[in-house]
Order: structure tokens, then C-alpha cells, then sequence
């Protein structure tokens, strides 16, 4: 159907060329971007956020860097609990604590073989607790896992110095300012979007597992020779001293026991990163996430037993400094002081502060992702659900590395009193774990049903004994902060949630008797206080409001500057506005902007009533010096009145005014017989009408750049989906979309549906049609289109 042409302007056949929409415009830049772009590069698109699915060999180098890592300090913390009490003793029952330690991670094994089959996307222990126990208990397990993210960037990190200076002794006094560096330049990789994904993260992971298989089978073999060497411990300077043994039956004893099966629990860290992580899985993602589950906890499992079995025979000793470390000297005793013995102990310190400092960038990619989770769930400021630069969720990044600091400088780096806020985090998410899979599997029952809750009750019954153990054992050693900081963070979680369910209430109660009309009267306000630039692009722009009436006031507070505001007034040129002086005694400026607003209003309901408030701005810091917040609270005071608004016009009074310079807004240069118009429809329609040609004209376009089209020609034209429009659900089904590239836009037209799939702001894509005109500029109606690549070249 061929809808009649109107006029235009009012002239019968009177037209003109349409143009190309304007392209981008060179907005001056101010100097933090600047900074921020020269450090952290150009930024990056949204359209660049793409997901890497790593198969089970890649995945298990990139996910389980945190965990196997731990190996490297786990025998050595249960011998520095031991070594004061027991003396040569601690030797021996070094073993026996590791079984137990290996025992429970069996257990928690079990246990997350079956999270990762239920819950394929991503959470961990915080989704378990909160599909199985409700969203408060799952604060708790998002805290748990905050605090062990927090600590694994520390305790990684110091203990990835310490294996640096063991190879380099001359770096212990500096081993503070060597791990502040580490996370520092971990933060700064980060924030330009370093990705845990690819070979290069994979790498420390089997070049650390394949060198201490070498050192274990080496001690092995070096044993049943008979020439495997042992230290002594009790004249090493810098160890901790040796005790003199107490009965196994004591108090004491057991006591010191329970504490060194705590800091061996330290060993079993990271073991949660697979399920937090089970959604990077190719498909099936449950089956591949559980087989690399098993081989990780296996692998494991025989580097804690080994590194264990090697301390007991070569009798390594625990510094009090931590370096060398025990398995450095583990390395030493087996390779030997040869050249080629050397060579292979600095192989092995290399892959071991690799691993370590990896293991130190999971929770970079860990941490700001579980805050973007639970913030999506109203727990956590909404902040921290924003991409930045790089599309990392630098505000994550920001806290994680703020945290992990405080408790490094705080710590002074030592891995022994790191610990004491390890474990607790970590154990509690396993408690939950166990708890809530042993709730899912008693209400959806399934096979074996019995059986798998069996064995969740005695994992969460296990992890939360250890819990337990930690929190008395390490008390004084600094774990009442973190019992501390428990029920204080789940708290503001839950506060945090409330205030945003009273907000949501708030703002979602729209009435459903009261339409959006058109308030038959419109007064605009523009509160004045001096006569500058930014009153007057505040006065500017209330006339674009077109009001029906529009007022400049100033509220008296002071008569002399009143008086010279009104000079001032009058002496400027081309304000044809009368200022209204309103006096305010009591200096109570937004009081006297509700009466102000009370009494405008006072005429009718239908009264529109809106205060423009000009704000000078100068940049963040020096603003709140400088002036403040009186526009705010006018604003606020307004807007709680029905029917009344308040807009802040800001005015940047730190930079000089600018010229815009804009980039593809040229006409096209001319017309070609037959084609499709897009005119204006006629008065008090809202919409615009089409002009469209006979089928029967349509031909193969060519492909031009937006800014070379011309009226009536039939092109192919490519570019980005600026911006989309779709039509009131009152009015006639239509969906507007601006395409531009490098050198101007078009405006597709899709009339007869309000949503396209695919269709979306930031979409690349190429359309065919004859070029017609919308509202003066170039326009496509109905196109033929098909979306591109994003890395398309155009």
C-alpha cells in the first residue's frame, strides 16, 4: 500500500536533501580518563565480553592453581604448631595429622562431586545455601567465601615470596615489600583485564606438579638407597625451638594436636574453585567438572602426603621467618648440591612461586564475580555489579586488593599468622555445602538418595568441627576477627537487602488509576544566587522545557548580596526574565523551596511544577570544598511533593566551554529517480508515514559508506546499532534504530513489530533498502539486514 506524501513546512512539494544522522562528536576528555586510558589502555567494548570454555586438561591448570598450591604450605604450618610442643616427637606425628587432613578431603571431595553436577552455572556453597536454606543463610556462606577469597590473595602471595627468598636468602629482609608488589601488580593486570583462561595460567600448575613429582619420587628412591639426608633441627638458627615432648593423654596435648590438624586444614584451600568455576566447562559442564574435581584432589592428596612423608625422613625445619621453607629444603635434601642438583632446586623454586603467585590471581577473577552475584541479589552494593575499563568489575578488584593489603601490612607477610583467618572461611562454605546438599538430596530424594545424605550430613558435621577447632584453637592468634567479623558482615548484608526491597516497594507502587497525562499547566522555577554562566545555561534550558510560566527566583538570606544580584540583573543584556526576590528569614533554604512549590501549585491539581537548580561543579574533591550540597537538599525536599520535579543543571566550572567537534554529518550529494519517502505525518498524529515504491523497483544495492548515501538510491550499508526506539505498546507496532559508521548514521524503520531478536544497541550490522527520509534525515524502511561478526571489518 502506497500511503499519500504530505507537505512539508507547509509548502506543497517543497523538500530538501535529507542528511546522514550525526556521528560521533570529539567530547573533550577530562584528565582523569586521560590517565586512566594511558594506563590501563583503550577500553573495551561491550560487545568484546566473551565467555572461554576450557576443556577439562586447560581447566584443571587454570582452576585448580589455588588448591594444589597449597601443598607448599601445608606439612610445613602442621610442624611449626608441633615442633614447640613435641620436639623430634612432631616428626613422627606429622603423619598421622596429614591422613586426617587427607581423610577430610576425601570427605569434601564427595561432597562437591555432587555440587557440580546440580548446580552447573556458578556460586559454589553461596548458591547451595541459598537454593537449599533461603537467601539469609546464604549470606553467611557469601561472607565465608568473601573472607577466604580476601585471605587467599595473602596468604598466596606471602607464601610464593617465601618461596622466592629461599632461593634468594638475601631477600628475606624486603619479603613485606616483595608481596605488596606481587598483589599490587596483580591489581594493575587485573584492571587492564588479565583473563585466568589460556595456557599461560595453566602452565605454572603442571610445570609445579610435574617438578615435586620429581622430588617425591626422587626422596623415594634416594630412601631405599639409604642416602637420603636429614637435618637437625635443634641447632638450625632461626627454627622454632624444639619442645621437649609431653604425654599424647594431656590436655595439652590434645590441644596442640586439634590446633595443628587446623593449620594443616590449610592444605585443602582452593578446593572449592571447581564448582565456583563449573560454568567455563564445555558441555556436558557437570560430568567434565566432576572428573577434574577427582584428578585435582587426587594430585592433591599425593603432594601433601609426599611433601609430609619427606619433612618426617629428611627431618626439614620450620623457620620462624618462613624461609626457607619445608619444601625448599625438601627439594635441597633430595637433589643434592650439585650443579645439576642446584639447577633442579631452582627449577623447583621457580615452579613453586609460580603457582603460588597464580594461585594469588584466582581470586581476582573469584572475588569481584561472587560480589557481582550477590549484589545481583540486592546483598552487596549495586556498584559492584559495573564493568569498568576493561570490563573487569574493577570495583571488586578495587576492595579485594584494598583488603588483601590491610591484612598483609598487617601481618607483616607471615604465612603462620595468616592463617589463623584462613581456615574459617573456607571450612564454613564446606559446612554449608555438606548441609545443603544433604537438605536437597532428603527433599528430592532420586537414587541412593540415603546414602548421599548420609555423607553430606558427615561432611558439614566434619568441616563445621573444624570450624570449631579453628575458632577456639587460633583465637588469640587473630581469629576472633574473623568471628567477629562474621555475624557484623552478615548483618549489613541482610540491612543492605532491606533497604533495597524498601526502595523497590517504593518506587514500584505506580497507582493504577493515575495514567500519565500532560499536566494542563507547566511552571518552571529557576533558583538563582548569582548572575554567570551556569544561570544562564540553566535559564536556557527551562525554556526548553516550554513552560507556561517560567520564574527566576532568589531566596533573601542576605539583603546587600540581594541588591547587587538585582544590579547585576538588570545590567545584563538580553535577560528579559523578572528576578522575583522571596524573602527567607529563618535562612532555611529548601523549607522556603517547598512553600515556593506549595503555593504555585496551590491553583489546581493539574499543575506541573519544576525547579531548575544550576550547580557549579568542579571536580569531586575540590567541589565539596569549595561548595555545598545545598542543590541536593532543595532537590530532595522538592521531590516529595505529587506533581513537583527538580533538575540540577550542572555547570563545569573547572574547564573552559568547548565547541563540539562532530564526524559524519554531511548531506548526501543528490537524488536518483524512484524510491521510498519518509515524511512527516500529518498534525496531531505523533508519527511519521512512509512513502513506499512499488516491489517491482527493488534492485541489488551497492555497498557505500552511510555518509555517501543518496536519496532514492538502493545501498548496502554497514555499521553499529546506536541506539533503538520502540513504539508505545498503545500506539502502532514500530521498531527505530540508528546505524552509524565512521562517517554518519541512518535510521532503519521496521514497521509491524516492536522487538526484532538480534536487534539490540551495540549489534554490527549490515542492511539493504532504498534510502528515503525521516524528520530530514536518511532513513531505511523495512530493510533487508543480516548481523555481523563482532570483529567484522567494515
Amino acid at each position: 500500500m502506497v500511503i499519500q506524501k504530505v507537505e512539508i513546512n507547509g509548502a506543497p512539494g517543497a523538500s530538501r536533501a535529507p542528511t546522514a544522522l550525526t556521528g560521533s562528536a570529539e567530547l573533550p576528555e577530562h584528565l582523569g580518563y586521560r590517565l586512566k586510558r594511558r594506563v590501563l589502555g583503550p577500553p573495551l567494548t561491550t560487545d568484546q565480553l566473551q565467555g572461554e570454555t576450557l576443556s577439562k586438561k586447560l581447566a584443571l591448570g587454570v582452576l585448580s592453581s589455588d588448591c594444589i598450591s597449597s601443598s607448599a604450605y601445608g606439612s610445613e604450618q602442621i610442624l611449626l604448631i608441633l615442633i614447640p610442643t613435641f620436639g623430634l616427637a612432631a616428626y613422627t606425628l606429622l603423619l598421622p595429622v596429614t591422613l586426617v587432613v587427607l581423610v577430610v578431603l576425601v570427605l569434601v571431595t564427595l561432597c562437591y562431586r555432587q555440587v557440580v553436577m546440580l548446580y552447573t552455572k556458578a556460586g559454589g556453597s553461596y548458591v547451595v545455601a541459598r537454593e537449599n536454606f533461603g537467601p539469609v543463610v546464604a549470606q553467611v556462606a557469601a561472607v565465608a567465601l568473601m573472607i577466604d577469597y580476601i585471605v587467599t590473595v595473602a596468604v598466596q602471595s606471602a607464601a610464593g615470596t617465601n618461596a622466592v627468598t629461599s632461593a634468594i636468602p638475601w631477600l628475606v629482609p624486603y619479603s613485606l615489600e616483595i608481596t605488596v608488589a606481587v598483589v599490587l601488580i596483580l591489581f594493575y593486570g587485573n584492571l587492564r583485564g588479565l583473563r585466568e583462561a589460556g595456557r599461560a595460567f595453566a602452565f605454572p600448575t603442571y610445570f609445579f606438579v610435574a617438578s615435586m613429582a620429581v622430588v617425591i619420587i626422587g626422596g623415594l628412591v634416594r630412601e631405599l638407597l639409604g642416602d637420603l639426608p636429614h637435618y637437625d633441627p635443634a641447632s638450625a638458627p632461626g627454627a622454632w625451638p624444639m619442645g621437649h615432648g609431653v604425654s599424647l593423654l594431656s590436655v595439652g596435648a590434645i590441644y596442640i594436636l586439634l590446633k595443628s590438624f587446623a593449620n594443616g586444614g590449610s592444605s585443602l584451600t582452593g578446593l572449592e574453585a571447581i564448582s565456583n568455576g563449573v560454568s567455563t566447562f564445555r558441555t556436558p559442564r557437570g560430568r567434565n567438572a566432576r572428573s577434574t574435581l577427582v584428578v585435582m584432589s587426587a594430585i592433591l592428596g599425593m603432594l601433601v602426603a609426599g611433601v609430609s612423608w619427606l619433612a618426617h625422613e629428611t627431618h626439614a625445619v620450620a623457620y620462624v621467618t618462613g624461609s626457607p621453607t619445608v619444601i625448599s629444603q625438601v627439594a635441597k635434601a633430595v637433589l643434592g648440591d650439585s650443579g645439576a642438583g642446584h639447577v633442579g632446586f631452582l627449577l623447583v623454586q621457580l615452579a613453586t612461586t609460580l603457582i603460588l603467585y597464580t594461585g594469588a590471581n584466582t581470586p581476582f577473577n573469584g572475588f569481584p564475580f561472587l560480589a557481582n552475584f550477590v549484589a545481583a541479589d540486592g546483598f552487596l552494593p549495586r556498584w559492584l555489579t559495573k564493568r569498568g575499563h576493561r570490563l573487569a568489575f574493577s570495583n571488586g578488584i578495587v576492595v579485594l586488593t584494598v583488603s588483601s593489603l590491610v591484612l598483609l601490612i598487617g601481618t607483616g607477610a607471615h604465612v603462620d599468622k595468616l592463617v589463623a583467618f584462613y581456615a574459617i572461611g573456607v571450612f564454613t562454605g564446606f559446612t554449608l555445602a555438606g548441609f545443603g546438599m544433604a537438605k536437597h538430596f532428603r527433599t528430592f530424594q532420586g537414587t541412593k538418595w540415603k546414602t548421599k545424605v548420609a555423607i553430606n550430613n558427615v561432611v558439614g558435621a566434619v568441616s563445621g568441627l573444624v570450624v570449631l577447632i579453628f575458632a577456639v584453637t587460633k583465637f588469640t592468634e587473630g581469629a576472633w576477627l574473623v568471628v567477629l567479623i562474621f555475624p557484623i558482615m552478615t548483618v549489613v548484608l541482610l540491612r543492605l537487602h532491606r533497604a533495597y526491597d524498601r526502595e523497590a516497594a517504593l518506587l514500584e507502587a505506580i497507582p493504577s488509576t493515575a495514567p500519565v497525562v500532560r499536566a494542563a499547566r507547566s511552571r518552571v522555577v529557576v533558583l538563582v544566587d548569582a548572575v554567570d554562566l551556569a544561570v544562564i545555561r540553566a535559564i536556557r534550558y527551562a525554556h526548553t522545557l516550554r513552560p507556561s510560566e517560567l520564574h527566576v527566583v532568589h531566596f533573601v538570606i542576605d539583603s546587600s548580596h540581594a541588591a547587587e544580584l538585582r544590579s547585576a540583573w538588570d545590567a545584563q543584556p538580553g535577560l528579559d526574565l523578572s528576578l522575583e526576590l522571596v524573602d527567607c528569614p529563618d535562612r532555611r533554604l529548601p523549607r522556603a523551596a517547598l512553600e515556593l512549590t506549595e503555593r504555585l501549585m496551590a491553583d489546581g491539581a493539574s499543575t506541573q511544577v519544576t525547579l531548575v537548580l544550576p550547580r557549579r561543579s568542579y571536580g569531586a574533591f575540590i567541589g565539596r570544598m569549595l561548595h555545598d550540597r545545598t542543590a541536593d537538599d532543595i532537590a530532595a525536599a522538592v521531590s516529595s511533593v505529587p506533581g513537583a520535579a527538580a533538575t540540577i543543571v550542572p555547570y563545569d566550572a573547572s574547564t573552559p566551554m568547548r565547541p563540539l567537534r562532530r564526524f559524519g554529518s554531511g548531506h548526501g550529494p543528490g537524488r536518483v529517480a524512484g524510491g521510498a519517502d519518509l515524511a512527516p505525518g500529518p498534525e496531531g498524529t505523533g508519527g511519521d508515514t512512509i512513502v513506499a515504491p512499488p516491489a517491482s523497483t527493488w534492485d541489488r544495492g551497492q555497498r557505500v559508506a552511510i555518509r555517501n548515501a543518496t536519496h532514492r538510491q538502493i545501498v548496502v550499508v554497514e555499521g553499529r546499532i546506536r541506539s533503538v526506539e520502540v513504539s508505545p505498546i498503545s500506539g502502532s507496532p514500530a521498531l527505530r534504530c540508528e546505524l552509524v559508521d565512521d562517517t554518519g548514521g541512518v535510521t532503519l524503520l521496521f514497521y509491524g513489530r516492536r522487538m526484532i531478536s538480534g536487534i539490540e544497541p551495540g549489534v554490527h550490522l549490515r542492511a539493504e533498502g532504498r534510502i528515503g527520509e525521516y524528520k530530514g534525515h536518511l532513513a531505511i524502511a523495512n530493510p533487508v539486514y543480516s548481523l555481523m561478526p563482532r570483529d567484522d571489518d567494515f
